[in-house]
């Protein structure tokens, strides 16, 4: 089999155009959704570990849980959010701050609301997302300052 240069040409610029298309729908894919690791809490307070994405696409927050149910909460279905901390005790009797997010919505007729615990290495960025997608900021509830106070500020 005898290799022309005209053949060559052609598989690099195959090659190319298909790197090029994967790299553009990979981009498309990051910039509309965002995606978190979060706990969701039962009534009993059992906290099972989530994902909880913001999809523009569909235009709706989507908090998957193993072995439930997704839930989607349309953005425009969405009345208020907002943001709070707590206090624990952990294991070595040290106080630790949980940090949560109520979100409150509708579906039909019916008023629900979901409670999400966010790691404190990714709340601002899920509080940032919430306000880039869904163009809600949440309301800062108790003495939570979400941008200002920080480990060492008093």
């Amino acid at each position: 089999m005898e290799l022309w240069p005209s053949d060559i040409i052609w598989d690099v610029r195959n090659i190319s155009s298909s790197v090029l298309l994967v790299l553009l729908i990979a981009a498309v894919g990051a910039s509309a959704q965002d995606a978190f690791r979060v706990k969701v809490p039962d009534l009993k307070g059992k906290e099972t570990k989530a994902v909880l994405s913001f999809n523009d696409i569909d235009k709706a927050i989507e908090i998957r849980m193993p072995k439930h149910e997704p839930v989607n909460i349309p953005y425009a279905a969405i009345e208020t959010c907002s943001y709070q901390f707590t206090h624990e005790r952990t294991a070595a009797l040290t106080e630790a701050k949980v940090h949560w997010l109520e979100i409150d919505y509708h579906e039909g007729d019916a008023h629900k609301e979901i409670v999400v615990r966010m790691n404190v290495h990714n709340r601002i960025r899920i509080l940032d997302a919430l306000k880039e997608h869904t163009g809600i900021d949440a309301a800062i509830e108790g003495n939570a300052d979400k941008r200002h106070r920080g480990m060492f500020s008093h």
